[in-house]
Order: structure tokens, then C-alpha cells, then sequence
């Protein structure tokens, strides 16, 4: 009998920030919470412990891959419940983790390809600089010297500045996506779920069930045979959906416990 794979974005898909927890209801009636990362020694990320348990519970029953945009740094910041995951992919794809370090060969192939597909990573750093405005550009950003990302104040981009930047960076090979406070700028092969199919190669691992939030999730929602998107996100802004993509209900924390339900659900042997 093969094992089920579970690739899950974290970030407001598992895990939330205080800001991203979208608690209603008074504070007596809120969920307990488990903190699962910290920066600069103070609480940044959390789920329930309902959640927890469930997280803790999963690997007894699938292959639990988590598939993040994070660097590997800011991935190992944070500290899941259950077994550390044997294999991780960060940085959309860029790197697959295999017991907690980058596998050189996916490296390379990953390297190959943005070589031969896409305009160069200075290129694109340089135009997204020139085109962002000092009034509004708070950071900006190289990840894993694979992508580049700004943070912005958003209520003070210009209506059509993203668009133009899509159509800027689509025939050189990027893509682009707003995330809350961030603008990505990522190569379009630089995806999570070619890494997630390198995984399944591997293992053998399916059916393949996934779960994420954000346009950056929308090529591993698609691939998966089975998969959820919160209530929230850029994905629900967009209206976005799939025949074989179940949309939740719930948003916040409680998203994130009631896609690992579904996870529970669908991978736990039936009774006898």
C-alpha cells in the first residue's frame, strides 16, 4: 500500500502571525495557541493545539512535506509538532531539503533551468528597483540568490504598477505576485510543485494532497490530486478554484486546524 504525500504551504495556510490569527468572538471563547516560531526571541507564528495534535499526528499516516517561500533560514526558524519532516522544499522550490540540508542534484537541475529559461535575477532586481517608488518601497530583498522581493506600503501602490510589471516580467520568464505587504518576483519554472513532484518520484509517495493560500500555491494546488485553500488569501481574492480544490469556509488559525482535519481525514486508514 503506497503512502499518501501532504505538501503544505505554512505561512497563513498552517501558521499564523498574531495579526494573521483572524480571531472573532470574545477572548474567553478563543482557541488555546501553540507558538511554533520565534525571531529575536519574541512569539512570531502559532497554530492551535487542536492543530498541533492533528500535525503531530499526520506522519503516522502520510509523507508530510512542508513547502514553504521562506529561505532555508527562515524555514529552520520554525519548530512543527511531531518528527522533524524528512524532506522540506523552500525558497518555492529552489531547494529541497532532505533531513534539513539542500540536495545538491536538485540544486543543479533547478540552477539548469533558470539558466536556460528566464532573464537574469540582476536584470530583473535592477528593474524592479528603478520602477519602485522611495515613497512607498520599504525593503527590498534577494532570497537564496534565486528571487527578489520588495515590501511595500500597499495602500500606496499605483493601480496599475503591478500589471505593468507582469507584463514586463512574463516574456522574460517571471512571474509576478502581491502578498500582503510583499511583491515577489520569482522565475516562473522556480515552482513548488515540480519539487513536490521530485519528492513524489522519490518516495513513490501518493495520491499527492496539498494546501495553500497564495498565487505562489496555485501551480502545487493544481498539481495535487486532492486539495484545500482557506478562506482568506490571495487565491480567495481572486475567486480562485479547481475542480479538485475544496474551499473552505474558515479563515485565520481556524483554517489552518480545519485543513489539517481534512488532511486527517483523508489519509487515515478506514475503519474496520
Amino acid at each position: 500500500m503506497t503512502t499518501a504525500l501532504v505538501a503544505s504551504d505554512l505561512d497563513r495556510t498552517l501558521i499564523y502571525s498574531a495579526a494573521a490569527l483572524g480571531l472573532t468572538g470574545p477572548d474567553s471563547e478563543a482557541p488555546r495557541l501553540l507558538c511554533v516560531e520565534l525571531y529575536r526571541q519574541q512569539p512570531l507564528s502559532y497554530l492551535t493545539e487542536t492543530a498541533a495534535a492533528l500535525l503531530a499526528e499526520l506522519p503516522r499516516h502520510a509523507l508530510f512535506v512542508p513547502v514553504t517561500t521562506r529561505t532555508r533560514e527562515q524555514y529552520h526558524r520554525v519548530r512543527l509538532p511531531g518528527p522533524p519532516p524528512r524532506y522540506a522544499i523552500c525558497a518555492n522550490g529552489g531547494h529541497l531539503l532532505v533531513d534539513e540540508v539542500s540536495d545538491p542534484g536538485w540544486r543543479r537541475t533547478v540552477a539548469a533551468r533558470l539558466a536556460d529559461e528566464c532573464a537574469t535575477l540582476e536584470e530583473v532586481r535592477a528593474h524592479l528597483l528603478a520602477a519602485a517608488d522611495p515613497a512607498w518601497l520599504l525593503k527590498e530583498r534577494v532570497a537564496e540568490d534565486l528571487f527578489v522581493y520588495l515590501v511595500v506600503e500597499r495602500a500606496m501602490l499605483p493601480d496599475n504598477w503591478m500589471k505593468e510589471l507582469a507584463e514586463w516580467a512574463g516574456p522574460r520568464g517571471w512571474a509576478v505576485s502581491l502578498q500582503g505587504r510583499k511583491v515577489y518576483a520569482v522565475p516562473q519554472p522556480l515552482t513548488k510543485s515540480a519539487a513536490v513532484r521530485e519528492v513524489a518520484r522519490r518516495t513513490g509517495a501518493a495520491p499527492v494532497l496539498a494546501a495553500g493560500d497564495s498565487l505562489l500555491d496555485a501551480d502545487l494546488l493544481l498539481a495535487a490530486d486532492r486539495a484545500w485553500r482557506p478562506g482568506h488569501g490571495e487565491l480567495a481574492e481572486a475567486g480562485w478554484n479547481a475542480a479538485h480544490v475544496d474551499v473552505l469556509e474558515e479563515r485565520g488559525v481556524m483554517a489552518g486546524e480545519e485543513i489539517l482535519r481534512r488532511f486527517s481525514s483523508a489519509v487515515r486508514p478506514d475503519p474496520a
